[in-house]
């Protein structure tokens, strides 16, 4: 297959089959950084996300991958329009997000769910299950009185919790338990997409495998969209139809999960791949252990040229001068990379 650049394929995916629910294009979100008290000047950006383009199917889950910091948790906010992107274009069901305002956005926003990731921060202290579940379904008008109620008991017994914990405060639950109830929240104006950003990372690891079942079991039961944001790639395999692999906020790997396990083509994702254990000690002595010298670069001031070049091994001069394309390497295999494989 001749390579061809990622917006043209998905151009040509969205005008032939439909399928794709969400489609992001050179999205940018760049956070300013200021100077002085009084005034206050712009000095420089955070360039948390600078310039990605990929898309989700309708009934997937994308898995969305890379170190602390490389702008995955800005990419989920900023498609659900929680940051308003510095640039680019996000269409959610054909309809362009970046431009709907107010009442439009409001509306749009039913369709388009979070789960955070601190089942501890993203519930209100204040609050019983009750209201933190019913409010969703008040604000868009979809039950009032017993019928909430109902609703609301309903949701709690979907996600595994006693439908009559409904008078409960957040404090009188566990971690797991909290995040079940943020799931229910965002179940309850019967979402299309669902942004799932690191929702295990602050679980017990004993708890963690029940959530991403319940996940599993939901998506199924209502046929959900998952853009599913991790770091830990074992989970991310078990969950994920697709991955893609970031790095100081860019997109350098997007593949169907099988052929991005099997043949990464990005120098990264083999050095974060060659870091998942593997349970069987035979396997695991014969593997070859990448390991990365030096820190991730800042976000203010990346590297030119590729931004991954200041710590890979395959690195050569046309590396730190030119940024490479984000191509299509074979079927449904994306990488930006001068030498891949």
């Amino acid at each position: 297959m001749a390579a061809s650049t990622f917006q043209e394929t998905t151009s040509t995916a969205t005008a032939g089959s439909g399928r794709n629910l969400v489609v992001v294009d050179n999205l940018v979100m760049h956070f300013p950084l200021t100077q002085g008290i009084i005034f206050q000047r712009q000095v420089g950006a955070v360039r948390a996300v600078d310039g990605i383009s990929f898309f989700v199917e309708k009934g997937e889950t994308l898995g969305l991958v890379g170190e602390s910091g490389c702008g995955k948790s800005t990419t989920g906010r900023a498609l659900l329009q929680l940051y308003e992107p510095t640039g680019g274009s996000v269409r959610f069901d054909g309809t362009e997000l970046t431009t709907l305002k107010g009442e439009s956005l409001r509306k749009m926003r039913r369709r388009m769910q979070m789960i955070f990731q601190d089942p501890y921060a993203s519930l209100n202290p204040r609050m019983t299950v009750g209201d933190i579940i019913g409010e969703p379904i008040e604000v868009h008008h979809l039950a009032a009185g017993r019928k909430k109620q109902d609703r609301v008991q309903e949701l709690l017994k979907v996600v595994g919790l006693n439908p009559y914990f409904t008078n409960r405060y957040p404090h009188e639950f566990s971690g797991g338990q909290r995040q079940r109830i943020g799931v229910a929240r965002a179940l309850a104006v019967e979402p299309d997409f669902i942004v799932c950003d690191e929702p295990i990372s602050a679980l017990d690891v004993s708890i963690r495998a029940q959530i991403v079942n319940l996940l599993e079991e939901l998506q199924g039961k209502f046929n959900l969209t998952y853009l599913f944001i991790a770091h830990d790639l074992s989970v991310v395999r078990h969950i994920s139809d697709r991955v893609a692999v970031m790095y100081l906020g860019k997109i350098v790997e997007l593949a169907d999960r099988k052929e991005l396990y099997d043949h990464p083509l990005h120098p990264y994702t083999q050095a974060l791949l060659s870091a998942v254990p593997i349970p069987d000690p035979k396997i695991e002595a014969k593997r070859r252990r990448i390991i990365l010298t030096g820190d991730v670069p800042s976000p203010v001031n990346p590297p030119s040229g590729c931004r991954f070049h200041t710590r890979c091994w395959k690195a050569q001069k046309i590396c730190s001068e030119v940024d490479p394309e984000f191509i299509e390497h074979s079927a449904r295999h994306w990488a930006a990379c001068h030498f891949p494989g």
